[in-house]
């Protein structure tokens, strides 16, 4: 994707990419329990669950770089959380803050996010099981519940006019 595409294009391009890999693991846990998968099938929905985790820290970290001049130092999630909080976008901020959290902890593990999501859970974001199996992917977070990654992008988008209108 080349540097002069939009923000928005770019978040596009992600979902149209990510729904290849979803359905990939839709498929594979439609077809087969987690006791009769092959171990190319564990491959395949260990390596589209992962590529899932990859583009959602892709799109927030796109999306912070992208929109951060809006304000003047300091912590993007939490002032633009704060600003849509000023502007009555509570459900926005709600959700910019959510799924800051699940990049967060995609990104670092366990730390203060983690704690958070444990604390204020929401349907947003699914939160995995501390012991992996070797079924299953290890990450901390979901992604793989239906509609993660569309509504992250739903978000980044929805954010993206609320700052670009103001």
């Amino acid at each position: 994707m080349a540097a002069s595409e939009s923000l928005l294009d770019l978040i596009n391009a992600a979902q149209e990419q990510a729904k290849t890999h979803q359905t990939r693991i839709d498929q594979i846990l439609a077809t087969s329990d987690a006791n009769s998968r092959s171990a190319e099938e564990v491959d395949a929905l260990q390596s589209a669950t992962k590529a899932l985790e990859t583009a959602t820290i892709d799109a927030f970290s796109l999306f912070e770089a992208r929109m951060q001049h809006h304000f003047k130092r300091g912590p993007f999630s939490r002032k633009l959380t704060a600003r849509l909080r000023e502007a009555g976008e509570t459900k926005l901020a709600d959700q910019v803050h959510q799924y800051y959290l699940a990049a967060n902890v995609l990104k670092h593990g366990k730390g203060a996010s983690h704690r958070e999501l444990l604390k204020t859970p929401t349907p947003l974001v699914t939160l995995r099981s501390d012991e992996p199996d070797a079924e299953t992917p290890t990450s901390l977070i979901d992604v793989t519940t239906g509609g993660f990654f569309d509504g992250l992008c739903a978000t980044i988008i929805a954010a993206t006019h609320f700052l670009e209108n103001k």
